[in-house]
């Protein structure tokens, strides 16, 4: 799915129908900013809006996927299509969550490495030792952080308030206390706070 040409997509329907930003987000119970977000290509609406859009743009679920109104003797060529765009999507995501899972444990595995040798080589000089040490430091920081990046792009949480699927901006996401299937986020559409759930596919 091209996220940019569906995001034209949904303001040209909207403006067909004379609404602004603000009313299409207040007919969908959600903030103006993420109408703006999903017209810019920067997102794409989470599965549990898909409808709800749909009706008030006068349009179908497969019109928003395909990004442009379908003609009826596409239709099916086009819905399989999305149907094959999505199953790609679960299965990158599952991809993401797995890397993100190794990238881990290799970091743990190399900065424990790295500190045992700055630890235990008696002969090791003070200042080897030192680089040592730092070198773990940076092994730490950055295999984290490739991680981290990996596992907050495979999948979305779903709010256990309004059940609605989303992706967490960044710095929600590392702020957000968690177990290994849960976290604790701010739900974009009803704004409550909660355990999330992490889903992997759509």
């Amino acid at each position: 799915m091209d996220q940019i040409k569906t995001g034209r997509f949904i303001a040209e329907s909207r403006k067909e129908l004379g609404l602004t930003q603000r009313q299409l987000a207040d007919a969908l119970s959600i903030s103006d900013k993420t109408v703006s977000k999903w017209e810019c290509g920067k997102g794409m609406p989470e599965v549990s809006l898909m409808l709800p859009l749909c009706e008030t743009l006068h349009i179908t679920v497969n019109d928003l996927l395909s990004g442009m109104r379908v003609a009826e003797a596409e239709y099916r060529k086009s819905a399989e299509e999305n149907m094959m765009d999505l199953l790609r999507e679960n299965q990158e995501n599952r991809k993401r969550f797995v890397l993100a899972i190794l990238c881990a444990a290799v970091t743990i595995v190399a900065v424990c490495a790295l500190v045992a040798i700055a630890a235990f080589m008696e002969n090791l000089p003070a200042a080897a030792r030192i680089a040592v040490l730092f070198l773990a430091l940076l092994t730490g920081i950055a295999g984290m952080g490739a991680a981290t990046v990996l596992d907050a792009a495979a999948g979305h949480y779903e709010c256990p308030h309004c059940k609605a699927l989303f992706v967490p901006v960044m710095a929600d996401y590392v702020n957000g206390v968690h177990t290994f299937t849960r976290r604790r986020l701010t739900c974009p559409k009803c704004g409550n706070r909660g355990m999330c759930r992490r889903r992997l596919t759509r």
